[in-house]
This record gives structure tokens, C-alpha cells and sequence, in this order.
């Protein structure tokens, strides 16, 4: 078993800074991805993952290296907060540095390799970063005190000096590096007790925000190189159709255009500027081969997903025996509900600079997996990995886009054709129409209740395509994608209970994947609305159900009771208003929302206010908290109302936002956030949001209409009045 020192590596180093690579004991959740075969079972041996590089200069300035990327959700004030508490320094006083390529230097130990994603950034790094701060901390003081020859113990860090309390002696971090360097790592450190902290739980400024307000801030399509060429994409229009020929003549008479090249699926012109790039790509003339889903509609994947969801599932959660429950329950109830294929359409539109020279490939990207960017980009241009090297940056927008490497993939192919640096950006319409799409569910359920309404089983089989057998295999295990069935039965208690899951995947050429608040996102809007259902079957009040269900939990029941008195929960509305509520628990945390809308005689849905109550455990940044609830809601809320990607002839009939509609501004609720203290481990916060809105407005609009909506999004048509 590796001592705990040894994870901890300090010295000098380029500039005569104090630099310390940290590696502190965390248990993997599943075996390594390189070292264990599908057939594995976990580990529980503490790996060498290094989390994170601090240096500290001779003015006492102090940078923190660290893996997760910031791309809205204040990973680069959460992360140093948690260093400069234990360090005893001044928040504003961090500098944050993008990470390179690096799983064995920079792996999230939740995930297991280099990503930003699935609402881990806290909890992965919480104690970690606490321990980085608190291990250094110790160094300065022990070289404090050896340069005065007294003991340790009678010296304290404050506010980047370490004092001598007996005579008030003071030195600065800065001054004391070269001693340092020399300070064996402690074995082990003291971290500070809540009623301690200086930083955590208060509100902070994020770090990020200065240069975001004074455009110094550098994203991944900021980027500027000389002799930089910019090239715009087109790919083909029918889902996994192919390139027949281009005729370039007419593009390469536009002024700017310099080149054109051609992948077998894709075209792109490389010039000047976009401009140029844009008039070049209309002037080009395409044939395309569409291949074998050219007659493909939407209809048809759903229909398949149909047949499919009749077939036996692989047994994902069971408990009791839901079949002779069901046969015994005084009332049965069965419902089939579906959820749509959803773009992502991030505000930073796709985007990739490469240049690949004989030796070398260089890749200035905003990415949520900086290391797969870099295998990416080495097997795309038949270099070794340690021949590309790739510079991260903030990121405009992830929402799980980011997770794939498809664009760097394609980007290098087309790179590898052009002689200098060349930045490739995908239009809107390109980046909608093929982006990696959240998949289309189509999930039956079945509960049976006792005379008294009360579930005695409960069957949830989920049907979809497995984003986890594409994007990492070895966990698709017993045909179980893990994340598709998340939350399948919610935060209750079923004494008999079946989650089971048939993957069905898409005509080849449509690809799926992660999507803000992955597996929950609609697992939650399942169950919710489900639950809701037999809370109407069984006569009784939803939040009195969903209470007499979560009696043993006393951190749901906590966030369901304080949702239901701020949301006025039961107190009278006009005629065709409705509230609806929704509780889930996931990303470590729990949440309860409650939706107030209006629904119009033409069906028009208005959602007007929106309640939150969240137990998230031990909260960084309560400003962020806030910010990411609601952003999460206002995504969630978009989708549920607006979000849908539709096939017909093989093609994305959505192309930009008139067809792909986000909320207005003058469309958004009041957002009410209520958190509750509490010292449990922190939870992540950038996606339940998210997850939760969709089933209380669809719950809302029942208690305003009477009509139950099981599919999104929501269809105004079905709620006019005489429809």
C-alpha cells in the first residue's frame, strides 16, 4: 500500500516558484479503463492520481493547475476557494490555470480519467483541494520555524504569512518557498471544522468574471495565431450519408477562399476569414450519397423503440416480487411515456484550431475531455501522444457536448490538408442538425395500489440508446447502461420495485449522448409525473403522497416540506392555474421544485414561478448555488416547453434557434431558491436543475387542466380548450 507521502512531490520549480503535485489516496469507483477487461470487478486500491499543481511565487502569488474546466459553472472560483481556506489566503489572491492532457496527473478520481461533467467538480475535489491547501499550509509553517529556530506549534498561518504567536513575528508565503522546497510533506494534516471557515459556505465574486465583462476572456473560438485560416464545415445532410463528389470552382472564385478539402463524409473551406469561409461553402457545388436512411422519419425510430420496449429488459433494480404484486393490487396503472431527441446548441458554437506539421499537432480547443482531445487529435493525424499537444480553454457551453471529440477528430483529418494553423467553426445549422444528440426514450410503467392507494409494486422498463456502451464499453455490463436507468424509481422506498432496461439504438449516422442532467434528467420527469399519477388515482394531495412515501428519508422529506411552505403550497389559484411539484435526489443532493403556471384557452403555457429547495450538503459558494439552479431551470424549462429534434428524410429538420426555440427572457419565471445548511459531503449543483423542472410544470398543467401529458415537449394543441 503506497505511504501517503508518497503521493505529495514539492520542490522548485521553473522560476524558482514552490510547486507542489499532489496525489492524495481516493478509491476508484471502477476498475482502471486501460488496465481492466470488461469482466472486472471494482477496485478498491487507492491509485496515483495527482489532482492538482499549486505554485507559489517569490511575491507570495499562488496558482492552482487543476483538471475541471470552466464553462459557466464556477469551477474556477469553487475549486481555489477551497485551497485558500485552508491555506489562509485571500481568494482574489489564486490564479487558475487550464490543465493539459492528463489522466494520470489530472483524473477525477469519481470518474476515473480527465473530465469535467456529471455535477463531480465539488465533490470529487472537496476534500482533496481542502487537504492540498492544509498540506502546504503546514510546509511554510514548519519552514517558518525552522528559519526561526522554534517550534512549529507555537506558529499560525494568516492571510499568506505565517506568524510567530508568542512575538508577532510575520513572513510572507513568498519569502519562505526556498525552505520550503527543502520541508518533507506532513504525513498527515489537520483540516478546519466548519465553524472555522473563512470562505466556505459564503459568498464569493467568481474569479471569471472581470475578464468575461471586459472581453479579455480567451474561449476556445477566440483564439489567434499568425497566419491563422479560418474554415467552415458541411457535412452531409442525411444522417450517415457520405461525400460523392464537389466541384470547387465556383468557392475558390470568392475572394478569401483559399482551399478546399474533403473528408469522405464532409467538405470545408479554408479561408481568410468566416466570411469568406460561409460565401465559399454556398458557392460550392455538393452531391451527396445519402445512404440507406434517406426515407428515415421520426416516426420510425420511435415506432422501433416501440416494438423494442415490449421486448424482456436486463434486470437493472429488483426488489420483492413486482409481478404477483401487481397481480394482487386493488388498482393498476399503466402509462408509456417518451421523451425527444435534444440538441445541445451551447451559445459557443463548435469550434476546433488545429495545425498539424510533420511532427507535430498543435489543438487550441474548449473541451470537457482534454485528454481524450489529445488521443483524438493523435489518431486522427497518425502521431504518438506525446507529439500533440493541446491547449484548453474556457468553455462558451458544454451541457455534455463537449464530452465528445467527434469535431477534433474531423478538424485534424481536414487540418492535415492545410499548410499553417486553420480554425474550423461549424455554423449553427451544422452544429444543431449534427450534433451528438440527448437520446429519445420511450418508457413504460406499471404500478399496482392497495384500496388504500398506496403502492405495493412498482415497474419502470426503460428503453433508449446506451451513450455508456459507446463512450466507455467496459462499464456496459449485463446489458445495464447504468446511467440510462438512474433515478428509475426515484428517491422512494418501493417494498416492491423493478427497473429494467432494453437498449435500442438509432439509425446508424445518429449519434447520442450526455445531455445536462444525464440520466436523471429523464428518469426524473418519468417517476415524477408517474408518481403523480397515482397521487390522482389514489384521491390524495401530490405533496401528501410523495410525504407518505419518504418517511424513512428524513433529507427529502426535509427539502419536500420547506418547497411546499414557500411555494404556498395548497393555497387557492385562479381558474386555469396550476401548481405542480417534483422531488428528486441524485448528484449527491436532493431538490424539490414547485412549477405555477397558467394555461391559456388556446393552450398556451406560462409558466410564471418556479420553487426550489435543495439540501446540496456542504455548500462553496452559495452564489453559485443560485446561479446554477436557476440556469439549470431555465434549460430544463426550454426544453420541456420548446425542445425537440425531429428527423424526416434522414434529415434534422431543426437548424438554428427559429427552429430550435430557446426561452425569452420576457418567457422566464421568478426562480425562488431556498437552500438548506447542512454538513453533509457537498453535492454537485450544475445539473439538477435541470432535471427536475420538466415534471413540475407537466404536473402543474394537470392540476390546471385536468389533462395528463406523457411525452415532451409540451404540445399547447392538446390543452386548448375542446381539444
Amino acid at each position: 500500500m503506497p505511504t501517503r507521502r508518497s503521493f505529495i512531490q514539492a520542490g522548485l520549480g521553473v522560476g524558482g516558484a514552490f510547486t507542489v503535485v499532489f496525489g492524495l489516496p481516493q478509491i476508484a469507483r471502477y476498475a482502471q479503463r486501460h488496465t481492466q477487461d470488461a469482466a472486472s470487478t471494482e477496485v478498491d486500491i487507492p491509485p496515483f492520481i495527482p489532482n492538482a499543481v499549486v505554485q507559489i511565487d517569490r511575491d507570495g502569488h499562488v496558482s492552482l493547475t487543476i483538471s475541471q474546466v470552466e464553462m459557466g459553472q464556477g469551477t474556477y472560483t469553487s475549486m481555489p476557494m477551497l485551497i485558500a481556506e485552508e491555506l489562509e489566503i485571500e481568494l482574489s489572491t489564486i490564479t487558475v490555470k487550464h490543465a493539459p492532457p492528463g489522466d494520470t496527473l489530472f483524473g477525477n478520481a469519481l470518474i476515473g480519467e480527465q473530465v469535467t461533467g456529471g455535477s463531480t467538480s465539488v465533490r470529487a475535489f472537496y476534500d482533496p483541494l481542502r487537504k492540498v491547501g492544509a498540506t502546504v499550509r503546514e510546509m511554510l509553517i514548519a519552514a517558518a520555524a525552522k528559519g526561526w529556530n522554534v517550534d512549529a506549534a507555537s506558529c499560525h498561518a494568516e492571510n499568506g504569512t505565517v506568524v510567530h504567536s508568542p512575538t508577532m513575528r510575520k513572513v510572507g508565503y513568498g519569502e519562505l518557498i526556498q525552505i520550503a522546497a527543502s520541508i518533507p510533506p506532513p504525513a498527515d494534516v489537520k483540516l478546519k471544522m466548519p465553524s472555522e471557515f473563512k470562505l466556505i459556505g459564503k459568498a464569493a465574486k467568481r474569479l471569471d468574471t472581470p475578464e468575461k465583462l471586459n472581453g479579455s476572456a480567451v474561449y476556445g473560438i477566440d483564439v489567434k495565431l499568425s497566419g491563422l485560416k479560418v474554415a467552415t464545415v458541411s457535412a452531409c445532410p442525411v444522417l450517415g450519408g457520405r461525400l460523392a463528389s464537389v466541384d470547387p470552382k465556383n468557392a475558390l472564385a470568392v475572394r478569401g477562399v483559399r482551399q478546399i478539402v474533403q473528408l469522405d463524409n464532409a467538405v470545408a473551406v479554408v479561408a481568410d476569414h468566416m466570411a469568406a469561409a460561409k460565401k465559399g461553402l454556398a458557392a460550392l457545388s455538393i452531391i451527396w450519397e445519402a445512404g440507406p436512411n434517406e426515407a428515415t422519419g421520426i416516426a420510425d425510430i420511435v415506432a422501433q423503440l416501440a416494438v423494442a420496449s415490449e421486448t424482456p429488459g436486463a434486470v437493472a433494480v429488483q426488489r420483492g416480487d413486482v409481478a404477483a404484486a401487481l397481480d394482487s393490487a386493488a388498482t393498476r396503472v399503466d402509462a408509456v411515456y417518451q421523451m425527444p431527441f435534444l440538441s445541445h446548441a451551447p451559445m459557443e458554437p463548435i469550434n476546433c484550431t488545429v495545425h498539424v506539421q510533420e511532427d507535430s499537432c498543435e489543438v487550441w480547443v474548449g473541451t470537457q475531455v482534454v485528454s481524450r482531445a489529445q488521443a483524438a487529435a493523435a489518431e486522427a493525424s497518425g502521431l504518438p501522444l506525446e507529439k500533440v499537444t493541446v491547449h484548453n480553454h474556457l468553455v462558451g457551453g458544454g451541457f455534455g457536448r463537449r464530452l465528445d471529440v467527434d469535431s477534433i477528430h474531423q478538424a485534424v483529418q481536414f487540418a492535415k490538408q492545410v499548410a499553417g494553423p486553420v480554425k474550423f467553426i461549424w455554423t449553427r445549422e451544422e452544429d444543431i442538425q449534427h450534433d451528438i444528440f440527448r437520446p429519445y426514450y420511450y418508457d413504460r410503467l406499471s404500478a399496482g395500489l392497495d384500496q388504500s392507494g398506496v403502492p405495493l409494486a412498482f415497474h419502470h422498463k426503460v428503453t433508449g440508446s446506451s451513450i455508456i456502451a459507446r463512450w466507455e464499453p467496459f462499464k456496459f455490463k449485463n446489458g445495464i447502461d447504468n446511467d440510462a436507468v438512474e433515478g428509475g424509481s426515484g428517491p422512494y422506498d418501493f417494498a416492491n420495485v423493478l427497473v429494467d432496461y432494453v437498449r435500442h439504438e438509432p439509425p446508424a449516422g445518429l449519434t447520442t449522448g450526455w445531455w445536462r442532467g444525464v440520466g436523471f434528467t429523464h428518469n426524473a420527469f418519468i417517476v415524477e409525473c408517474f408518481i403523480d399519477e397515482l397521487a390522482t388515482t389514489a384521491g390524495q394531495d401530490p405533496v401528501s403522497y410523495r410525504r407518505n412515501l419518504l418517511k424513512k428519508d428524513t433529507r427529502a422529506l426535509a427539502v419536500l416540506d420547506l418547497v411546499a411552505e414557500k411555494s404556498g403550497w395548497g393555497t387557492p389559484l385562479p381558474s386555469g392555474s396550476g401548481r405542480g411539484i417534483s422531488i428528486f435526489n441524485g448528484f449527491g443532493m436532493y431538490m424539490a421544485q414547485v412549477a405555477e403556471v397558467s394555461v391559456s384557452t388556446n393552450g398556451a403555457v406560462k409558466v410564471k414561478r418556479v420553487t426550489c429547495a435543495l439540501d446540496a450538503g456542504t455548500i462553496i459558494n452559495p452564489d453559485t448555488v443560485n446561479a446554477q439552479v436557476q440556469g439549470g431551470v431555465i434549460f430544463g424549462l426550454t426544453a420541456a416547453l420548446y425542445g425537440e429534434i425531429t428527423i424526416k428524410n434522414g434529415k434534422v429538420e431543426q437548424s438554428n434557434f427559429d427552429t430550435y426555440r430557446m426561452l425569452r427572457i420576457n418567457e422566464a419565471p421568478l426562480i425562488d431558491v431556498n437552500i438548506i445548511q447542512s454538513n453533509e459531503s457537498p453535492g454537485g449543483m450544475g445539473e439538477p436543475g435541470t432535471s427536475g423542472i420538466a415534471p413540475a410544470v407537466v404536473n402543474a398543467i394537470f392540476a390546471a387542466t385536468g389533462k395528463r401529458l406523457r411525452k415532451l415537449p409540451i404540445d399547447s394543441s392538446l390543452l386548448a380548450q375542446g381539444a
